[in-house]
């Protein structure tokens, strides 16, 4: 019998704002070159992943993100939100979402409810809510089984300004910039630990309670290494060979037949390369496990678009990386 082979893939699009839409500000969008230039760019990456199941980040326009999905075979799309237009000037959008296309049929997709009780564990029941929301998918996949797949992005590490708290303090202001390093930069990590947290207790519930294979898969905009974020994979630690039979997540990197030990960078920041884009599985997905249905697990980095001495964004192409997995079953 033929082995099958599934493939699993995120991808932060950078602005994805089909004209006439701007992202941000009224004078940031894509004349029609730039627009036809960044769609053949996605589009020929997508069909280099070649993938069964992939979720976007920085989506603002749906739609014609769905149009260029169609066309490649990915025929079932799903996204929970919508960005927000300017009330001054609608054209003009604020707060992207994730998106996810899929071969696979999905069998339910939802927004990402947190637990209400958890919310009250972590003593923020009544502020939270998701910078983004996240998408809870779920897929029976043929020879497999039940699969929930979350596309995430999390909580960005820009700062909000706490000028509003100085009275009529500048933003040269020397005070408000230690501010912003210490206070501010501890608030954006706080917040994005909080969605993880979220997104963590749901995977591990599902797992435990439908017994589903999980991934979560997407922009986690801060290295899984920080404390932050360490506890996500804490149970499973990146142990070459490992067996484990519980509930939790690894990083598919550190498990995956090709790893040669470092892993590539998915975005760059003057110059510096960081790992911010991931896919954590459950323990379905480790080829090491006994009496596994995974015989094979590889790891993909796209990022031959990336150059490291490029200090401003090209919104043409993406300031990430995508990754994906391929498993063998």
């Amino acid at each position: 019998m033929a082995k099958k082979r599934y493939r699993f893939a995120t991808f932060n699009l950078l602005n994805f704002t089909a004209p006439p839409f701007s992202f941000y500000q009224l004078h940031e969008h894509y004349n029609d070159t730039q627009w036809q230039t960044k769609t053949q760019f996605i589009t020929g990456l997508i069909q280099h992943i070649n993938p069964d199941v992939i979720v976007f980040q920085e989506v603002f326009t749906p739609d014609a993100l769905q149009i260029i999905c169609e066309d490649l075979g990915l025929v079932h799309f799903a996204t929970v939100d919508s960005p927000s237009p300017d009330h001054v000037y609608p054209n003009v959008l604020f707060k992207p979402v994730v998106a996810i296309a899929s071969k696979l049929p999905i069998k339910s997709f939802a927004p990402l409810e947190p637990c209400p009780e958890l919310l009250e564990y972590l003593n923020n029941q009544h502020q939270f809510k998701f910078n983004r929301t996240p998408i809870k998918c779920k897929f029976d996949i043929p020879g497999f089984g039940l699969l929930a797949c979350y596309a995430i992005h999390l909580k960005s590490q820009r700062v909000h300004s706490m000028a509003h708290m100085l009275g009529e303090s500048h933003q040269d202001d020397p005070l408000l910039t230690l501010l912003h390093e210490t206070v501010g930069t501890m608030q954006s990590q706080i917040s994005r630990s909080l969605e993880a947290s979220i997104i963590y207790y749901d995977a591990l519930k599902t797992q435990r309670e439908k017994q589903a294979a999980t991934l979560v898969m997407g922009d986690f905009n801060d290295a899984l290494e920080n404390p932050a974020l360490s506890f996500m994979t804490q149970a499973f630690p990146p142990l070459a060979n490992s067996s484990f039979d519980s509930v939790g997540l690894f990083d598919s990197f550190f498990y995956a037949d090709n790893s040669n030990g470092k892993k590539p960078p998915s975005h760059y920041y003057r110059g510096e390369g960081n790992v911010l884009d991931y896919i954590l599985c459950s323990k379905e997905f480790n080829p090491n496990r006994a009496e596994q249905k995974v015989t094979s697990l590889n790891y993909y980095s796209y990022d031959a678009h990336l150059d490291p001495r490029r200090i401003d964004e090209d919104i043409c192409y993406s300031d990430h990386a995508a990754i994906a997995i391929e498993i063998t079953l």
